[in-house]
């Protein structure tokens, strides 16, 4: 080989050189974890899981090529929780994506420095997860439900519908400590409308039957669900014994009715807010904090009922909620 040969195969490869490590660097496998309270992401009864894996599509990332997904459920066993989280970040996950706040205290505890993306949460400043929703100062931001905001236009909206309502049974969490705050808003608007409550507590799958059999012996004039992601994994499970009891439902948003077969849901959309937290993934791959991305608000809420199960009951529901109404199921 001459000298302007060598020259020229050198020169050709060296140029080449930068364009291998820009292949290398947008080839990067970015790898994040799901850490699900309830049963598998795969067991995904209103979509949501589902609702993140097509926003992060939208946003470019392909599963198998420049994105790994990692998942563990602790089947609302919580105390499994902490162990779960620990073999996320032994898989080297980039950031942490779960739906509760129990999910959201483990993971923290577990991984202080690790970003956390909570696609759900129900009070985040009041459980502590954030210091505030415009500035959350850690490692956990995404999105909430405006839960406990929420209540007293729920127990509202079933006066309308029962005006004789005078016993409520409040199905809820009591180890959610997110929960604690949508108890006492609802509290507050039955004793404004001068609602009798029953509180029924549940601390996991184990205790849904014993609910059941309390609600089923008092006898109340309709039944509350405070939603979580404890209710909504057992969500079928509560609809087909409120039918059988024949028990007005209000539940927490509108995938409950229109999965299921309740009688009224209002809430913001879940799967839109779902979605809505592979934006928060994207950003944190790309170099930003979730101290500086802001907890994200629901803008709209929907109202959703049930007319097929209203027969079933015997109401009806006056045109004054239907007109409100967002989506009516016939």
């Amino acid at each position: 080989m001459d000298r302007r040969t060598f020259v020229a195969v050198v020169g050709s490869s060296l140029l080449a050189i930068p364009c291998i490590a820009r292949a290398q660097v947008s080839a990067k496998i970015h790898r994040i974890g799901l850490l699900e309270s309830g049963p598998s992401p795969a067991a995904d009864p209103f979509g949501q899981w589902g609702a993140f894996r097509e926003g992060l599509r939208t946003l470019g990332y392909v599963e198998g090529k420049s994105l790994a997904i990692e998942s563990r459920s602790a089947d609302d066993k919580y105390e499994r929780l902490p162990d779960l989280a620990v073999e996320l970040v032994g898989l080297n996950v980039e950031v942490i994506v779960l739906r509760t706040t129990p999910a959201a205290v483990a993971a923290r505890r577990v991984a202080p420095t690790l970003p956390i993306v909570i696609l759900s949460a129900i009070d985040p400043v009041g459980a502590g997860l954030v210091a505030s929703l415009a500035k959350p100062g850690g490692t956990i931001t995404g999105l909430t439900t405006l839960a406990p905001d929420l209540s007293a236009k729920r127990v509202q909206l079933l006066k309308e519908v029962l005006p004789r309502l005078s016993r409520l049974a409040v199905l809820w969490n009591s180890a959610n400590p997110a929960n604690t705050a949508g108890w006492r808003q609802t509290e507050e608007a039955a004793r404004t409308l001068g609602v009798q409550l029953q509180s029924r507590q549940v601390e996991g799958a184990k205790d849904f039957e014993r609910a059941f059999g309390l609600i089923a012996k008092d006898r109340p004039d309709a039944l509350l669900i405070v939603e979580d992601a404890l209710m909504v994994g057992h969500t079928k499970q509560i609809a087909d014994f409120a039918i059988r009891e024949r028990l007005p439902t209000m539940a927490g948003s509108g995938a409950s009715v229109l999965v299921n077969g309740g009688l009224i849901g209002y809430g913001p959309n879940l799967r839109e807010m779902a979605r809505r937290g592979a934006y928060y993934v994207d950003k944190i791959l790309k170099g930003a904090k979730p101290s500086d991305l802001p907890v994200e608000q629901p803008t709209k809420f929907e109202l959703v009922i049930n007319l097929k199960t209203a027969k079933a009951l015997g109401l009806t529901i006056p045109q004054s909620i239907l007109t409100r109404a967002d989506e009516i199921i016939q």
